[in-house]
């Protein structure tokens, strides 16, 4: 029994006109979906930050929190790592999505802030704030908008930094607890 050749010819024209075919439905979908689609709005899980926070105590890491969080803010992340040394962070968002970041760690000033501000952020003036963890913080901001108020707590480093304006920062940092 011969084998006979099968009904259509195949060609390397055929293929690829049947990938500019495939494309271009391709191309129909998304722009039909992106068409009809209503945008989506993604909302942040809030986390719970003071068990983290009471977690850390119970485990001999001297945490600052707050312990309570202004109206419309939400807790986003936590950074909790009991390695030695340990660090706490915490990320928050304002009720206008601005950005709010703590940090504290057995790093130096210099580090944290080139870390979560800018590697080249210009020092201010000492701000006196009424806070428990102290009352002389250094300010810090950078070209691009961001402030950031940091303080020696023991052998650790305060930084409470991020997009939001100065005013909310500085209240955020009377909320803090030990």
């Amino acid at each position: 029994m011969s084998e006979k050749p099968g009904r259509y010819q195949r060609s390397s024209n055929g293929l690829i006109g049947a990938m500019i075919v495939t494309l271009l439905a391709i191309g129909a979908f998304v722009l039909v979906r992106s068409l009809v689609r209503a945008d989506v709005d993604v909302e942040p899980e809030p986390v719970d930050y003071l068990a983290a926070a009471e977690a850390a105590r119970g485990a001999g890491f001297d945490v600052v929190a707050p312990s309570s969080l202004p109206s419309g803010w939400i807790a986003t992340a936590i950074d909790l790592s009991q390695t030695d040394p340990p660090r706490w962070g915490l990320s928050i968002l304002t009720d206008d999505g601005r950005f709010v970041g703590l940090r504290q760690e057995d790093e130096s000033v210099d580090d944290l802030v080139e870390e979560n501000i800018d590697d080249e952020a210009s020092s201010g003036d000492v701000l006196e704030l009424d806070s428990v963890v102290g009352s002389e913080w250094e300010t810090w901001s950078d070209e691009g908008g961001d402030t950031g108020y940091s303080i020696e707590y023991g052998d650790e480093t305060v930084l409470v930094y991020g997009s939001a304006s100065a005013a909310e920062l500085q209240d955020f940092i009377g909320l803090l607890e030990r």
